[in-house]
Formats: C-alpha cells, sequence, structure tokens
C-alpha cells in the first residue's frame, strides 16, 4: 500500500477545493482518508460529521487535501463531489510504482452567487460546529442553521439522561463558526408532539422551554414560542408542516401561519405521512401566503448536508423574482451570496419577503412582467421540465421554461418535478389576496381538529392556557373567513 497525497482543486482559481471523496477498488473494497475508518454508524446522533453513507458507498469530507494508503497497479475509481453547481468528479486511475500523489479540479457548471443568491440550510441536527463547517463548505452553503434539540441519552450506568446537544453553542444573530465564505449559525428547534414544531432562526436569545406536552402540561403555546421568537428579532419556520399527530393535521402550528407568526414552511426531502403541497396550495389559496424555505434536516450521517436547501434571493433587478413581490429596480449584488454567511440579516429579511425557492438539485427562476409569468430551470445533466401554478392550478408547463399569462388575482409560482429533481418557488402575488371557499373551509377544519384537541386531550394544569389556545384558534377562524 502506498500513502498518497490527493489534492481537488477549483479549476478556474487552481485553489484547493474543500470536497468529499471516494476511493474504491475493483473489488469493492472502501479506502478511507488517514484520521478515517472505512466503517461509521448512520443512526441518528451517531458520530455525526464529515462523513457520509450513501447507500454502501462511503464519502468523506475533506478541505481539498487527504492522504490515503492505496494499492498500486490496480484500477480504482476516483470521485469528488461539491455542492449542485459544481461538476462531478469520477474517473479511473492506476498508480504505478512509488507514485504517491494524485491530482484533479472541478469546475462549475451554474453560479447562482453572481447573480445575487445565497444558498442556506435551515435546518441540521447533532453536527459539531466545526464539523457544520466543514460539511457547509464541502456543499457550497453560504449558512448552515445548526439547531439544539432535545436528545435522551442512555449513559454507561443504565440510566437514560435528558440532553440538548449544541446548546452551549449557542450563537444566535452571530456566527457560531465562519471561514470560507460558510458560516455555522446555532439555534433552537422547539416542539411539542401534538400542536407543532418550529425553528427558531436568528434569535438573539434562546427560545424556552424547548419542549412542552408529553410527559408535562400543555401550559405553553406555538404561538408564544413564535411571539418569544420575533422580540427576539427571530425567524419562525414550521417543520413537518401538516403531518398528522395525535390525530389532528396542522395543530397550533397551523394556527401560528394564519395569525401571521410563522415567516415560513419547511420543505424536506423525506416525504412524509401527508402530502406537504396540496395542503400549502390551500394555504395560500386562503389568502395565507407563507413563503417556502428548504432543509436537509440532517441528523445523522445517512443524510447530506443541503440535500434540499434554500436559495435566498439578496440582489434583485426589478421585477418579482422568485418570492412574494416586487422590489425597487437595481442592478444584482455579485457579492451578496459571498457576504451572506456573514451578514445573517440579509438572507433572514429576504426569506421573510418570500425571495426563495427551494431545491434538491434543479435551479429555478420564475419572473413576473405585467401580466406574464415565465419560469426557468437548470440542471447539471439535464434539461429539467417547469410548471407555472396560478392558483393551484398547472397554467403552462415545458421542458426548460413554461410561459403563462395571469389574467387573475391571487398567487403564481413554479416547480420542477420528475428525474431531474424537485424545485418549487415561494409565492408571487397577483393583485390582492383571494379566499377560496373550498380552501378556507379545509383549513377551518383542521383547526376544528385542534380546538377538539384542547377541549378533550390536552392536559392543562392552567385553565387560563387552554381558553388561550381556544380563543387563538377562534381569531384564525375568523382570519380566514374575513371577519377580523
Amino acid at each position: 500500500m502506498l500513502t498518497v497525497h490527493l489534492r481537488v482543486t477549483d479549476a478556474a482559481t487552481t485553489r484547493p477545493l474543500p470536497v468529499r471523496v471516494r476511493v474504491s477498488g475493483p473489488d469493492g473494497a472502501q479506502y478511507a482518508p488517514l484520521g478515517f475508518s472505512p466503517e461509521f454508524p448512520g443512526g441518528r446522533n451517531e458520530a455525526v460529521g464529515g462523513q457520509l453513507r450513501v447507500g454502501r458507498e462511503r464519502w468523506f469530507y475533506t478541505d481539498g487535501a487527504c492522504e490515503l494508503p492505496l494499492p498500486a497497479g490496480v484500477p480504482l475509481r476516483v470521485q469528488a463531489a461539491k455542492g449542485p453547481e459544481w461538476v462531478p468528479l469520477d474517473e479511473t486511475v492506476t498508480l504505478g510504482a512509488g507514485q504517491i500523489s494524485l491530482r484533479f479540479a472541478l469546475s462549475r457548471w451554474a453560479d447562482t452567487r453572481a447573480d445575487g443568491w445565497a444558498a442556506v440550510d435551515t435546518r441540521c441536527h447533532f453536527l459539531p460546529p466545526h464539523a457544520a463547517l466543514l460539511e457547509a463548505r464541502v456543499e457550497d452553503l453560504d449558512v448552515a442553521n445548526l439547531l439544539a434539540v432535545p436528545f435522551p441519552l442512555l449513559a454507561l450506568d443504565a440510566n437514560t439522561y435528558a440532553t440538548v446537544p449544541n446548546l452551549t453553542a449557542f450563537s444566535g444573530q452571530a456566527p457560531a463558526l465562519d471561514g470560507g465564505g460558510s458560516a455555522v449559525y446555532v439555534n433552537t428547534f422547539n416542539a411539542h408532539p401534538v400542536l407543532g414544531k418550529v425553528a427558531l432562526l436568528n434569535s438573539h436569545r434562546p427560545v424556552l422551554p424547548l419542549t412542552f406536552g408529553g410527559e408535562e402540561p400543555d401550559d405553553w403555546g406555538v404561538c408564544d414560542w413564535a411571539d418569544q421568537c420575533h422580540r427576539k428579532g427571530g425567524l419562525v419556520v414550521w417543520a413537518d408542516a401538516f403531518e398528522p399527530a395525535g390525530g389532528i393535521s396542522g395543530g397550533e402550528a397551523l394556527v401560528a401561519a394564519v395569525l401571521g407568526k410563522v415567516d415560513a414552511i419547511e420543505v424536506v426531502q423525506k416525504p412524509g405521512r401527508s402530502p406537504l403541497l396540496p395542503w400549502v396550495y390551500r394555504l395560500w389559496d386562503a389568502g395565507v401566503r407563507v413563503p417556502l424555505v428548504g432543509a436537509s434536516a440532517k441528523d445523522s450521517n445517512a443524510v447530506r448536508l443541503g440535500v434540499t436547501r434554500t436559495y435566498v434571493r439578496l440582489g434583485e433587478g426589478g421585477r418579482a423574482s422568485s418570492g412574494a413581490e416586487a422590489v425597487p429596480a437595481g442592478p444584482p449584488d455579485p457579492t451578496a451570496g459571498a457576504r451572506a454567511g456573514g451578514n445573517v440579516s440579509s438572507w433572514v429579511a429576504a426569506v421573510r419577503r418570500g425571495r426563495t425557492f427551494v431545491t434538491a438539485g434543479p435551479l429555478l427562476d420564475l419572473v413576473l412582467d405585467g401580466p406574464r409569468a415565465t419560469a426557468t430551470a437548470r440542471a447539471q445533466a439535464s434539461e429539467p421540465r417547469v410548471e407555472l401554478i396560478v392558483n393551484g392550478t398547472v397554467a403552462a408547463a415545458g421542458e426548460g421554461s413554461a410561459t403563462a399569462a395571469v389574467n387573475e388575482p391571487g398567487w403564481v409560482a413554479a416547480r420542477v418535478t420528475g428525474t431531474a429533481g424537485f424545485a418549487h418557488t415561494s409565492p408571487v402575488a397577483v393583485g390582492s389576496a383571494v379566499r377560496k371557499p373550498e380552501a378556507v373551509a379545509a383549513l377551518v377544519a383542521l383547526i376544528e381538529q385542534t380546538r377538539d384537541w384542547a377541549e378533550t386531550l390536552g392536559r392543562f394544569a392552567n385553565p387560563k392556557r387552554k381558553q388561550t389556545l381556544l380563543d387563538r384558534c377562534a381569531e384564525a377562524t375568523q382570519r380566514l373567513a374575513g371577519t377580523s
């Protein structure tokens, strides 16, 4: 075996390029860089960070260089990958006798930063901040949001303890770590087993308690979390939206969304028990146009950071593009994406304004120019099929682009489906908000489920807390009906 120095550079600059690498032999053997084991755990909160399991494949995160023990005289498959805007490397090499170095280069096929976009993963868990920063650089993310979440730990003394990994690393509105154009922020993930889950980002102080309900009384509220987060300058993201729990869907998180206390709805790659988009469309059809954000929800070595991500438009050229509103004219800021890691307020404000699209690969843009909407999509290996959605209905579709006239008030969005992967923009407003009666009725029915749960199953030690939840349900119902 030879100890071989493997280096990967940026083809445009010749500088070392953080990548994840995989080297395998003809017999299927996989070779780990020095300091790593070729086998590692893939369970939740099991040594998360710096390595990735994709089926039988094992990948290792590097800063652009590593050393590997490799055999000479046999064909070796060398793979290197970065984020979705880079062409991956897949080459076969055979080391000669005494050869101790391998050199490769990767190239971009797209550069969204030059157009004023920033790439953000809104939720991951359990990675040490330094590992999160390395993975963010490798996956070409400007921002990774590392969220503290409770985790029961079975200790060697046979007792199970309640722990909250990374809570002591809480950084709020400042990066816990940054470098190489990426930044890691540590905030909190707050959850009730029935009423809903929220990622609370950019809060200058932790929002506590992290949980309520379960074995404890239900004397708190998702709306309380949202209000606290907003008072502390934070961003409220509804996670696992509309997922059934405890016999209800939506819970108090839906109530919070209707009352304007939720800033965005999270989209993840893992499918839920209830399809998300139909309910999101109903929400938009009811006049509640909450933007979308994408998250990997990474909590193990079996999930890639940024596998689903948010692209946030920081610079804008005088058009309504992938967002909920038109913005003043002006040239895109070519450095805006690069600055996103060090200026969290810029991307947070853009999320609030709905200037986002979510993607698991394809790049997507939506332009509303007067009564005409145009969506365009790009992918590295194929021409994606893109659809224009107007008030919940496909108005136009095509390979790579689609255009349609928008002659009625409401909302328009774009999405990509099929083999190229999934992508979806936030809604762009067209005229005044429209409340479709069938959408309002469906959402009101979900709110009634929450009201019934509070009346019959909620465990309230303080009757005032129960009444508060009932009052919020009533207020949300009135808001949907347009009577408040």
